[in-house]
């Protein structure tokens, strides 16, 4: 499923094989309905995801609704952005940024 700002959004389930098993490298978003930043990042993320298409995909990950990835990565704080590459966790940020930063935070992995 895909959000309002082009952000696609990924479960438990899919996991392993949209993200794990991803030929680009992968950045999550791990969010909550209830998370303030995250919403402030919904619009970040979706010029990241536009700007970086080809090169990097984009997700979310809602952590109330899936809780076994959340857990698998330690997850305790919202918003928590991951990028996967080849199937591991390359970087790991918390909290929200400008989009500069975040793609500055990016360049090293991407």
């Amino acid at each position: 499923m895909t959000t309002d700002n082009g952000v696609t959004e990924v479960t438990d389930a899919e996991f392993g094989t949209r993200v794990l098993g991803s030929e680009l490298p992968v950045l999550v978003e791990f969010t909550a309905d209830w998370c303030p930043p995250c919403r402030q990042m919904a619009p970040v993320l979706g010029a990241v995801a536009a700007e970086e298409a080809g090169r990097l995909r984009v997700m979310q990950l809602n952590v109330d609704r899936n809780p076994a990835t959340t857990n698998a990565y330690k997850v305790l704080s919202m918003p928590t952005f991951m990028v996967f590459r080849d199937g591991e966790p390359v970087k790991s940020m918390v909290g929200s940024r400008p989009k500069r930063r975040l793609l500055e935070e990016l360049a090293d992995v991407v």
